[in-house]
């Protein structure tokens, strides 16, 4: 499944250099909105496949099963993912954002290999697994317990600051 990508920018990082810091940030901010049209953010884990951006419940403990950001994404179909860099220093910051669809999948680990029960392409929730436990080696010895947040990247939007030039008298 392709996705469309639009690329909104500044001229100061090009759309290479700001995929590569996406996919080599650890942490993002995974935004989504609830039913009740409030914003809803959480920290997440996540890798970049293609054009799909994918995320997991994992096995930290959580005060219920029932999380919001999934009943967002089966609302509303849509997410982003943020990724920045702060220092004191401004003039170095950034941030990269991606926009999509999203939906969410399941595995059903008692068929031989995973395969999605809910919308998405079988296969998708062992793509995600494995980008997922490449990029973080802590899921090798604990894999994601739970559902997988696919999000077709349909908008790549960032920002760099612009170092200030002095001017010499």
């Amino acid at each position: 499944m392709a996705c469309y990508c639009v690329v909104q920018h500044n001229e100061e990082m090009d759309e290479d250099e700001a995929r590569r810091r996406f996919e080599a940030a650890r942490v993002g901010r995974l935004a989504t909105v609830t039913p009740n049209r409030m914003p809803h953010l959480v920290p997440v884990v996540f890798a970049l496949v293609d054009d799909f951006l994918y995320t997991a419940v994992d096995d930290k403990p959580k005060t219920t099963v029932a999380l919001q950001r999934l009943a967002n994404i089966d609302a509303t179909g849509r997410a982003s993912l943020l990724v920045d860099e702060y220092t004191e220093d401004w003039s170095t910051l950034w941030w990269v954002r991606v926009d999509g669809s999203a939906q969410v999948l399941t595995a059903d680990s008692s068929e031989r290999g995973r395969t999605a029960r809910r919308r998405g392409r079988p296969g998708q929730v062992g793509v995600a697994l494995e980008a997922l436990t490449r990029k973080y080696p802590q899921h090798v010895s604990r894999p994601p317990i739970g559902p997988v947040i696919a999000l077709c990247v349909t908008r790549w939007q960032w920002w760099e600051a612009v170092p200030e030039v002095s001017s010499a008298e």
